[in-house]
């Protein structure tokens, strides 16, 4: 039985270059706060005609900030590493499945780094993968425990906590490695994953660039959409294990296509220390004025 405990985080204040762990993980509600007392305070003035209208109004950017994978409004997001050099992160969700040893492989045969965004209970089911990928040098984040994708983003504080935590555990005890990087499922962050995120020392990724590889089968259309979005310091959402079977076929082909770029894959470690990100916690930034 693994117990689920806050990881030890990695920086006491503000973090070093890309990594940036939550510092204001509650601060939203002082924005919610305020927005309501002032949708009271024109419902009490000027009735429900004007006050249910600005009540919804003043819903949308709690909405927006859930739904939006870039949105920083509740905690700081990585979309770009910070570099102007010909490098991407190459970041792979949903595993371990039937496609990582082949995913390595390929990898090794380019000299090409990862990140695999893990799901707690797949990792569970296949802790050689999890071990083989931190032996051959890449990296692994925290991609939930169950990847509940239907209803992540509508999550409350205790199960948010719990698909973090017991994620967070399971991939330590299997690896013996600290995941410092969490992709939320389908990309939604509600406002209780950045408390989740700070007990944890993790910091959340985004993306830059996508092909769909997790619906689209074709590799050649799922690396021309990502080709179309490349440029120094991109984030580049893979897959593996999708139903269509495509996966591999569609990262030997993007493999290919950044060699003939003269792209290198590079993990988000080696530029710490290259100076902070210009990202911060907007509603925090906000609130203090």
């Amino acid at each position: 039985m693994i117990q689920v405990m806050p990881s030890p985080a990695p920086h006491p204040g503000p973090s070093p270059g890309p990594h940036r762990v939550p510092r204001h993980p509650h601060a939203w509600w002082i924005a919610l706060g305020l927005s309501q007392a002032l949708v009271a305070a024109v419902w009490w003035q000027w009735g429900w005609r004007l006050g249910l209208p600005l009540m919804l109004a003043s819903h949308v950017p709690f909405l927006w900030g859930t739904l939006r994978p870039g949105s920083r409004l509740f905690s700081p997001v990585l979309t770009r590493l910070p570099t102007t050099e010909p490098v991407v992160w190459l970041t792979i969700d949903d595993g371990p499945s039937d496609d990582t040893a082949a995913m390595l492989d390929l990898l090794d045969a380019h000299a090409a780094k990862a990140t695999f965004f893990l799901v707690g209970e797949r990792a569970r089911a296949r802790p050689q993968l999890v071990r083989e990928i931190v032996r051959r040098g890449h990296g692994i984040g925290n991609h939930s425990h169950g990847h509940p994708q239907s209803v992540f983003w509508a999550l409350g504080p205790a199960r948010m906590r719990d698909e973090v935590g017991s994620a967070q555990a399971e991939l330590i005890d299997i690896s013996g490695v600290v995941p410092r990087w969490f992709r939320a499922v389908v990309g939604m962050a509600n406002p209780f994953l950045a408390a989740a995120l700070r007990g944890h020392g993790l910091a959340r990724v985004a993306w830059s660039a996508r092909g769909y590889d997790a619906v689209a089968a074709d590799p050649a259309t799922v690396v021309a959409r990502i080709e179309r979005a490349l440029a120094p310091g991109t984030i580049v959402l893979m897959h593996e294990g999708a139903r269509h079977g495509r996966n591999v076929d569609t990262l030997q082909r993007l493999l290919q296509r950044l060699d003939a770029l003269g792209y290198r894959t590079v993990l988000p470690e080696s530029l710490e220390g290259a100076g902070e990100v210009a990202a911060d916690d907007d509603v925090a930034t906000a609130t203090r004025g």
